[in-house]
């Protein structure tokens, strides 16, 4: 004869061991899937790196005559999981307006994104791939000009007295305000 709680201690026993058994395989399947949606979601996580101050020459490397120079900015850029160390992410032309003070122009044209070049004949910038034309300070200088807004001025430091530093940022083109690029 079997005993009634004899027989329900089978299924007490069968039901803690399948009850335990799927605890520990769902920790076990829980546990890579989170770290892979971690490693997945790290770029969107990431803060945007925006503008940042960067050292771009030396205010010796400026003449006094006003005349813009064109110079490269250095700086280490990080994408999605890279990390580039002193690598390009631009450039910019600067000019002496007064014994401690620069302007600072990004060299992309706002419309459509093509580097401007200056040309000294003429004492303006010049976009090549449209006819825009811009003068020593980055404004429109011709009405027909195709270009929506402005050359994008940016934020100058001079550190020590003869550092340039330089709050790069790049703009979205072809639009008539300057928007970040994120």
């Amino acid at each position: 004869m079997v005993n009634s709680s004899d027989a329900a201690n089978p299924d007490r026993r069968d039901f803690l061991k399948k009850a335990c058994a799927m605890g520990i395989g769902t920790a076990l399947v829980l546990v890579p899937v989170a770290a892979g949606v971690v490693v997945l979601t790290d770029p969107w996580r990431r803060k945007a790196a925006g503008s940042s101050k960067v050292f771009v020459t030396s205010l010796d490397a400026l003449p006094n005559d006003g005349i813009p120079r064109k110079f490269s900015v250095i700086a280490s850029r990080v994408d999605a999981w890279n990390k580039f160390p002193n690598a390009p992410i631009g450039a910019v032309y600067l000019r002496r307006t007064g014994e401690q003070s620069v302007e600072a122009l990004n060299v992309v044209c706002p419309h459509a994104g093509c580097f401007v070049d200056f040309k000294s004949a003429t004492q303006s910038f010049y976009c090549p791939c449209h006819n825009s034309s811009f003068d020593l300070k980055g404004k429109i200088a011709n009405k027909k000009s195709p270009a929506p807004r402005a050359m994008d001025s940016l934020e100058v430091e001079v550190k020590n007295g003869k550092e340039v530093w330089v709050t790069f940022q790049n703009f979205e083109t072809g639009r008539g305000m300057k928007i970040p690029v994120a």
